[in-house]
C-alpha cells in the first residue's frame, strides 16, 4: 500500500509549534496557540491542497504530540500512512515568538534534540513508500538532525530513486554545529534534479557571491536549480532543452507573515511542474503560492485555486510587474483579476 504512487512524497521532520497569543518575550508570554510546522509536510500539505497525491513520510513519538501531526496533516488529505511510530524518542516541539523571524527581537526555543524524527533511516523507514512518487522532496534541515539522516539523504540521492529528486537547501544555521558543517548541503545539492535555494542561503552556507550566476557555476549538476532573491523575485536556470536562464519578478506584497513562504514557494513551483507548464509560468505560481502564504498569519495557507493562479500567471509582462496582493486576495473573484493592469488587494 505504502508503495501506492503518488505525485509528490515529502521526507523530513514536522514538530507541534507553540506561537504567542499575544506579542512579547517568551519569558512574558502567559499562552501559546498550538499549531504544527515542518518545512517538508508544510510542502505536502500546501501540495495537497491545490489538488495533487502527497505523502509525508517521517518518525514522531507515540505520545499526544505525535497523534496530533498524523491527524493535523492527514486532514489536509496528505497520505500519512508511512509515518513510524517510535516508542523510545518524544515527537519535536517547538516555541516562537509572535514576529518575523528576521527580527532582531525573534525568539525561538527547539526541543528537538533526541526526537523520534532524528532516527530516520534507511532501516527505520520504508524506502518503498520513500521511492513511489512523481517527485521525492528533501530539504536540508534533514540533514542536520543526525548521522543517520545525513545516511539516508545520501542513499535517496545516489541516483537509484525514480523520478525527480527535490531538494530545498533550507539552511538553517542554528542546527549546524559550525558553519563548515553546512558545506554538506552544497554535496547533497549537486546529487538532486531540482534544487531551490535563497541567494543569502548560498552566500551564508557556502560563500558563494554574485549573484545567481555565480550559484549556478558552484551547481552545474541539477537539471532545474532556482535562485530566491526575496522579494524582487527568481531565477530558473533549465538544462530541459538547453541550459536557459529565466527571471520572474514576485508581486507586491502585504505581508503578514513570512514564515512558510519559501515552502509555499517549492510547492507552488513543483505544482506547475508537475502539471508541464514552461519555466516562467512555474516561477511565477511559486510567486503566488508563496503570496498565498505571505498574506496569512500562520505557516500554512491554502493556495490559489487552479484556475485563478493560472489566469494571473497568464498576465502579460506589464500587468504581472502590478499585481499587489493583500490578505484575502486568493478569495477574490475572476472580475478581481480580469484587468490587465488593475491591483489585486484587499484593504
Amino acid at each position: 500500500m505504502n508503495g501506492t504512487p503518488v505525485d509528490v512524497v515529502a521526507l523530513g521532520e514536522s514538530m507541534v509549534t507553540f506561537r504567542p497569543t499575544v506579542p512579547g518575550r517568551l519569558a512574558d508570554v502567559p499562552s501559546f496557540d498550538r499549531g504544527i510546522g515542518g518545512a517538508e509536510s508544510n510542502v505536502a500539505c500546501v501540495l495537497a491542497a491545490g489538488g495533487h497525491r502527497t505523502r509525508w513520510v517521517s518518525r514522531v513519538g507515540a505520545d499526544g504530540f505525535g497523534d496530533h501531526l498524523v491527524e493535523a496533516i492527514g486532514a489536509y488529505g496528505v497520505d500519512v500512512s508511512a509515518v513510524r511510530r517510535d516508542h523510545a524518542r518524544p515527537t519535536g516541539i517547538y516555541f516562537r515568538t509572535a514576529g518575523d523571524r528576521g527580527g532582531d527581537s525573534h525568539e525561538v526555543a527547539y526541543y528537538r534534540a533526541g526526537s523520534a524524527a532524528s532516527a530516520m533511516s534507511v532501516a527505520t523507514l520504508d524506502l518503498d513508500a520513500l521511492r513511489a512518487g512523481r517527485v521525492l522532496h528533501l530539504s536540508g534541515i534533514t540533514a542536520a538532525l543526525s548521522a543517520d539522516c545525513l545516511d539516508l539523504l545520501h542513499a535517496l540521492t545516489d541516483g537509484t530513486t525514480p523520478g525527480t529528486v527535490s531538494f530545498d537547501v533550507n539552511h538553517r544555521p542554528g542546527l549546524w554545529r559550525t558553519p563548515e558543517d553546512a558545506r554538506v548541503l552544497l554535496d547533497l545539492a549537486r546529487r538532486a534534479d531540482l534544487v531551490f535555494v535563497g541567494e543569502d542561503e548560498a552566500e551564508d552556507a557556502w560563500g558563494v557571491t554574485g549573484g545567481p550566476d555565480a550559484i549556478r557555476a558552484a551547481l552545474p549538476e541539477p537539471a532545474v536549480l532556482v535562485v530566491k532573491q526575496g522579494s524582487a523575485g527568481a531565477v530558473a536556470f533549465d538544462r530541459s532543452a538547453g541550459e536557459r536562464r529565466h527571471f520572474e519578478p514576485a508581486p507586491r506584497v502585504d505581508v503578514v507573515a513570512a514564515v512558510g513562504a519559501g515552502d509555499a514557494f517549492a510547492a507552488g513551483f513543483l505544482s506547475a511542474t508537475l502539471r508541464g507548464l514552461p519555466a516562467a509560468a512555474r516561477l511565477r505560481h511559486g510567486h503566488l503560492w508563496a503570496a498565498a502564504a505571505l498574506t496569512v498569519p500562520g505557516d500554512l495557507a491554502a493556495p490559489p485555486s487552479r484556475a485563478h493562479a493560472d489566469r494571473l500567471v497568464a498576465l502579460g509582462a506589464d500587468a504581472w510587474g502590478t499585481l499587489h496582493l493583500g490578505p484575502g486576495w486568493t478569495e477574490a473573484t475572476e472580475a478581481a483579476d480580469s484587468g490587465a493592469a488593475e491591483e489585486v488587494r484587499t484593504p
